[in-house]
């Protein structure tokens, strides 16, 4: 599966467009990592936890999408975009959101 944030794949015509496809993954932030992260921000520094809860979400959100795409029979999703938000009580759950559209290549 092809996915793309541009609205064409190089070298391929797109043949059909099947809809738009999503994904999404919330995941929590426990109070270690919050503990740890709090304590980066006052030495600075990376937050390793943080940085793997995002890349995590990311991949499963992405993967949800092309699972969606796939079902429909595409070969490529075009125009994908992610996004970040912070939600719950006290910030504690991430989301990440993909959207794209699913295409049939030529």
């Amino acid at each position: 599966m092809i996915i793309t944030t541009t609205n064409s794949v190089e070298g391929s015509r797109i043949g059909e467009y099947m809809g738009i496809v999503t994904g999404e993954a919330i995941i929590g932030a426990n109070v270690v990592k919050d503990f740890l992260a709090g304590i980066r921000d006052i030495v600075g520094g990376r937050s390793g936890a943080y940085e793997k809860a995002l890349r995590t979400a990311r991949e499963e959100a992405l993967r949800e999408m092309a699972n969606e795409g796939r079902a429909r029979g595409a070969d490529a999703i075009i125009g994908v975009d992610l996004d970040y938000e912070v939600l719950g009580a006290g910030n504690g759950m991430l989301m990440v959101t993909t959207s794209g559209t699913a295409v049939a290549l030529e």
